[in-house]
């Protein structure tokens, strides 16, 4: 199974392609799609599309797993994050992946086992499941490998059903 987690924003959207089989994970591809501050905002949703459109077709996931959008301090912030995170679930359902979504909570407890878990931990942890030498910079790509680790670990028997039924 092939699972492409998104770590969603409008400046840059973090991704991370992990393949899961046999109980191994093996990570494939992450990155990052990044706009432009001084690019016009509707440019950059065009932008993001594109981005996540060639990163769908070249991963060819199974499905995708997502951060929820949570509420920051700053209102204009949240909504553009929440308009360029839509054009990212319709990249998704244009090719008609399923999405997964996850809540930061989740992806600390379904990674670290603790939900209270510091960032440095579930990075910590998402590197020794993934069996990387170093954590993937920026922090938003290694955030994205951490979100897909999160959907396998979170799937536990459905994932196995899906395994043996492929």
């Amino acid at each position: 199974m092939t699972v492409l987690g998104i770590d969603p924003g409008y400046a840059i959207i973090g991704y991370g392609v992990v393949n899961y089989e046999s109980m191994n994970f093996t990570p494939v591809a992450y990155g990052c799609i990044t706009t432009d501050a001084d690019t016009d905002f509707n440019l950059r949703l065009k932008l993001i599309f594109d981005g996540m459109n060639k990163v769908i077709e070249k991963a060819k996931p199974d499905c995708i797993a997502i951060e929820k959008l949570y509420f920051q301090n700053n209102q204009k912030t949240a909504i553009m994050v929440a308009e360029a995170r839509g054009v990212i679930l319709l990249s998704a359902q244009l090719h008609n992946i399923p999405i997964f979504e996850y809540t930061p909570l989740q992806v600390k407890t379904a990674v670290t086992g603790y939900g209270k878990a510091k960032k440095q931990q579930v990075m910590d942890m998402t590197k020794r499941l993934l069996k990387l030498k170093k954590m993937p910079k920026p922090d938003d790509a290694a955030d994205a490998l951490a979100i897909a680790v999160c959907h396998v670990q979170a799937a536990g028997t459905g994932l196995r059903q899906m395994l043996m039924n492929s």
